[in-house]
This record gives structure tokens, sequence and C-alpha cells, in this order.
């Protein structure tokens, strides 16, 4: 497994993103990104780096809206009763500079990720501009279905695949927003895993094990 440390400081892309970079090798052959839930930092997943495959470049990425002394979003959002109530329009704008930050980033087999809203953004990613991504990972997130209306042709989607992964005792987003997304993947096309764990709205060591297998084979990376 890789033994990456984030030693420097974040910088800012053209695109506005803050992020942090590591890697343990000067040749990378992939790259990770992944982005953090609401109300957090791109330090929060810093340490999934050391469940990683080697060989790989991995980038801390910061949500563009501060919500909190160190905390940021990629939306804002409250959870009421009937679910999630959220700014469909700040979603969006953060899609539209998660594609141009990828998009500015030299070429390389990409893999995005992440944990709760972090998971929703990668996700939106992965349906939308298949072409940019080899794969998106949702931990412990979903689906936005106002995404519906944007999601490529089953043609494009064809060379992504997704990993879900989920909570069974999720008290913020209940299991139920796992199995739809199962369920919505598998009607539009989209090669997936899904797995359940015993556990409520974080990651686990198990879970990371089966996250890294997905994507050595996901980044055809050597085991």
């Amino acid at each position: 497994m890789a033994n990456i440390t984030f030693s420097e400081p974040a910088r800012e892309q053209e695109s506005g993103i803050f992020f942090r970079k590591a890697c343990n090798t000067s040749s990378p052959k992939a790259r990770l990104l992944l982005l953090h839930g609401v109300g957090s930092n791109e330090a929060n997943l810093a340490s999934l780096a050391a469940s990683l495959p080697d060989d790989i470049e991995v980038l801390l990425l910061r949500g563009p809206l501060q919500v909190g002394p160190q905390g940021f979003a990629w939306y804002q959002v409250n959870f009421t009763s009937n679910g999630p109530s959220f700014s469909y329009e700040q979603a969006e704008g953060s899609r539209k500079l998660l594609q141009t930050f990828i998009e500015a980033l030299p070429k390389l087999p990409t893999v995005i990720a992440g944990f709760s809203q972090g998971g929703i953004m990668s996700s939106s990613i992965g349906v939308t501009e298949p072409e940019l991504v080899k794969g998106f990972a949702l931990l412990s997130g979903r689906m936005l279905r106002e995404i519906e209306p944007q999601i490529a042709s089953a043609e494009r989607l064809k060379s992504t695949s997704a990993f879900i992964a989920h909570g069974q005792r999720d008290g913020v987003l209940p299991i139920d927003w796992a199995k739809e997304a199962d369920a919505w993947l598998d009607r539009i096309g989209v090669a997936h895993e899904t797995h359940h764990y015993d556990m409520a709205h974080e990651i686990t060591g198990d879970e990371l094990a089966d996250f890294s297998k997905w994507l050595t084979k996901t980044l055809l990376l050597a085991d």
C-alpha cells in the first residue's frame, strides 16, 4: 500500500478550487481525487491515503463554499424529516468547477471519490462527464435526483464504473439512498459494486480495503 503524506499546503488551481497533492512516486500511473463532506475540509480524508494502492497521485479537494472557520461544503444543505433540502444551483456550480478542475490536470487515468456530500459530487461528475474519469465512488453518499436530465448516454457511460459503500446504521443519509443509487446505476447501465457495512455515517477499515481493491481494478494497477 501507499506511504503518502500531504506535507505541502493547499494551493489554488485556476478553476478556483483549493487542493493538496501527494504522491510516493515521480511517475504516477493514475490519479485519485478525494472530496470531503459538508462542514469539513480537504485534510479530513488525508488518512485514507495509507490504504490506497502504490503508484497513485492523490489530490484532496476543498469545497468552494465556506460554512465555518475550518469548514467547507460543495453546496448548502439542511436535513429535514422529508430528506435533505439543498441548493441545486450551488451543487451545479460546484459540479462545473470540478469539471473545469479535472480538465485542467495533466492526463492520467482518474477516479473521483468522496464521503457524504463529496460522494454526491463525485457521482454527479461520473454520470454527466464519464470521459473525464475511469470511475467514481460514493462513500456514504447518494445521487442527486435533480441531475437526471444531464446524465450521459448509455454509450458514453460504458467507459466508467462506480463503487457504492454505505452503513446499515447511517442516521444522516439512511441506507435507502445507497439502494436507490444502486438501482439507478443498474438502470442507466453503469457497471458498479455495492457494499453495505455494519457502521454509521463513517468510513471503516473493511470499507477502505474493498475500495482499494476496486480502485486497483478500475485503474488497471498492479496488485
